[in-house]
């Protein structure tokens, strides 16, 4: 089994743990299965999900956080799993990614069948591993009406070693210091989804109410 589930800043996390189907959890005791949110439901209305990604460091929470102030959104943001799990194990203990990748299903599911008009998600998407995830999410929000919008942030390495030992990425237990964040980059491909309407955007030069207000403009949304 290959690791096909990684939302967040990742090194040690084991390779034999996740598939792409078990993004979305159906709790379903008589099936006793888990699968995909079925459309057949119930009524529900149309979901517009905005895929943040890009390296650590990048800005995406920053953007995350100028996008719900701009617009009605709600957040999922690449970490909130995570630090449920750290309430339970330690990091990276036997459970602790299952138990993080059935919050966050369970969160996109919520959002999907509550009527969420709009949720934001943040990822250190890697090209390699992180595709079955994209690729399932988009079928999921899709199949259900909705539509997934990925943006791409980046900015330069000597901005990004500015940024990384931020107070909040370290009170936040995030990679916190220019080896880390290289050792991260060595390990994984950081690439923009390959969709035609990926919007790229340069966090260096884009302060982050300019870049919300971008997001909107480009895939018209208020």
């Amino acid at each position: 089994m290959s690791r096909n589930l990684l939302w967040g800043e990742r090194a040690t996390r084991p390779s034999s743990i996740c598939q792409p189907h078990r993004l979305m959890i159906a709790l379903d005791a008589e099936q006793n299965c888990q699968c995909a949110v079925s459309p057949n439901r119930h009524s529900m209305a149309a979901m517009n999900l905005i895929f943040l990604h890009g390296a650590p460091a990048s800005g995406k929470l920053t953007v995350a956080k100028a996008l719900l102030a701009a617009m009605p959104a709600r957040l999922l943001d690449n970490h909130a799993a995570i630090d449920a799990a750290r309430t339970i194990f330690d990091f990276g203990a036997p459970g602790f990614w299952e138990l993080v990748d059935t919050v966050r299903g369970s969160i996109l599911r919520a959002a999907i069948e509550n009527d969420i008009s709009c949720l934001v998600v943040t990822l250190c998407y890697s090209e390699l591993e992180d595709r079955p995830f994209f690729d399932q999410l988009e079928d999921d929000v899709v199949r259900n009406g909705g539509s997934v919008f990925p943006v791409f942030l980046h900015c330069s390495e000597r901005e990004a070693a500015q940024r990384v030992g931020n107070a909040d990425r370290v009170q936040r237990r995030k990679t916190s210091s220019v080896q880390g964040r290289s050792d991260f980059l060595s390990r994984y491909t950081i690439a923009p989804v390959p969709r035609a309407n990926c919007l790229s955007i340069d966090t260096e030069t884009t302060a982050p109410e300019h870049a919300a207000e971008q997001i909107m403009r480009h895939f018209a949304l208020r």
